[in-house]
């Protein structure tokens, strides 16, 4: 292969700026948990595509936002190292809601954090929300505020303007050989795919009652004879509350959880999944460093 270009494509913006769908809709595969609540993103997943000779890294960070507790500091560390260790940085920007307090902050922290010469373009999201007149005051005031090299509006829901964003990274992103394999979609391996599933599930079936604290991770995978696999993951919480919230009246809501997380497995890995759940109540899970090193991120960036 002759010309090809290869490049890791950081995606920055507040939490539930759409960072996720728009990885899920670049690579054409669900490799980010995508749910209504803010902050689910934790761990800088990266998704791969192609597009013509490129192929295009896409690093979905955690939401840019202030942070309070180790996890908030470890996640937030996540995604300004992702962001300088990109190519190409796009900041997305929700059409609704404009420039916030917290968008404001991360256009200021691009002029601190970002070198000069890093490829920084706008995505302004979510565009079907407002009217035309709204949109071109609102990508004046924010190329006023910051030089972007290029600005795109789109809908990564929907799809729209996001063949466009595509095509230019392709562009912006430097010569040289492929980085993965080409079948090879999600550089995460395989077990924390599983658990993000699994924690995606929990999030959407518990959003109102439970609050961040509790994470999955996958304790056990083993390759079947019959081309199946069986995963066991462990569901931490901190109170033996949570664990009752998790586990459901007659154990309905684990069962729930467990159907449509392992449903999505199969159909991602295109067999037959096993998928078995426990919950165990750390009250201290939080700052504990092996659960940080099973999320991708690193226990140090959570000191203050």
């Amino acid at each position: 292969m002759t010309d090809t270009r290869a490049g890791f494509v950081a995606l920055i913006g507040e939490p539930n700026a759409g960072k996720s769908t728009l990885t899920n809709r670049m690579v054409g595969a669900k490799v980010s948990i995508v749910t209504h609540k803010v902050q689910t993103t934790r761990a800088r997943i990266r998704g791969v595509a192609i597009e013509g000779n490129a192929q295009l890294v896409f690093v979905d960070t955690p939401g840019l936002f202030r942070p309070r507790r180790r996890l908030d500091r470890a996640m937030v560390a996540a995604a300004w190292g992702g962001a300088a260790d990109a190519d190409v940085v796009v900041l997305m920007i929700e059409a609704h809601r404009g420039i916030t307090e917290g968008a404001q902050a991360i256009i200021d922290a691009l002029v601190e954090r970002i070198s000069p010469n890093q490829i920084v373009a706008l995505a302004i999201n979510k565009i079907d929300r407002v009217k035309s007149e709204v949109l071109l005051k609102l990508t004046q005031d924010l190329n006023e505020a910051y030089d972007f090299k290029e600005t795109f509006m789109i809908s990564a829901e929907r799809g729209h303007g996001v063949d466009a964003l595509r095509e230019w990274v392709a562009t912006q992103v430097p010569e040289g050989p492929w980085l993965y394999p080409e079948d090879q979609i999600a550089d995460l391996p395989m077990r924390m795919i599983a658990a993000e599933m699994t924690r995606e599930k929990l999030t959407l079936r518990l959003h109102q009652e439970l609050p961040y604290q509790m994470t999955v991770e996958t304790e056990h995978w083993e390759e079947r004879k019959d081309g199946s696999c069986k995963i066991d993951q462990k569901i931490f919480v901190m109170r033996d509350g949570h664990k009752g919230i998790v586990l459901g009246n007659k154990g309905e809501t684990i069962k729930a959880v467990s159907k449509a997380a392992r449903e999505e497995l199969e159909e991602f890995l295109g067999r037959r999944v096993h998928l078995f759940l426990q919950v165990k109540v750390r009250p201290n899970w939080l700052e504990e460093k092996e659960r940080y090193n099973e999320m991708g991120l690193n226990f140090r960036d959570g000191n203050a």
